[in-house]
């Protein structure tokens, strides 16, 4: 459940100006806030159903938005190149070569 909730708040965060007003309330409430179905039912003044199916289809449209556009696989490709490097600079004497086949990567992640 962890793995799914850092998943939605980085999807969320990348995509979350694609949303409307009331998808980005709930998906805060309920991911950035940890609110309950219920308390946002409450909240808005519907059934919790309502919250559950609107945070569900929600949800779906943000994993369609990153199988489309990859922001999200595009910033983990980038932090673990990032990594590479550094671990790469921290050798008494670096591949050039390497430096540059990582930078090179890099530079097609755009």
């Amino acid at each position: 459940m962890l793995e799914k909730t850092t998943r939605m708040n980085y999807l969320y965060d990348f995509y979350h100006s694609l949303l409307t007003p009331k998808q980005q309330s709930y998906m805060s409430l309920y991911y950035l806030d940890d609110y309950s179905l219920g308390e946002i039912a409450e909240e808005y003044n519907v059934s919790r159903q309502a919250v559950y199916d609107n945070i569900k289809r929600t949800e779906a449209m943000l994993e369609e938005y990153e199988e489309k556009l990859l922001l999200f696989q595009k910033f983990q490709d980038r932090i673990k190149l990032l990594g590479y490097v550094k671990e790469l600079l921290k050798e008494e004497h670096p591949s050039k070569q390497a430096m540059i086949e990582a930078v090179a990567e890099l530079e097609n992640l755009d």
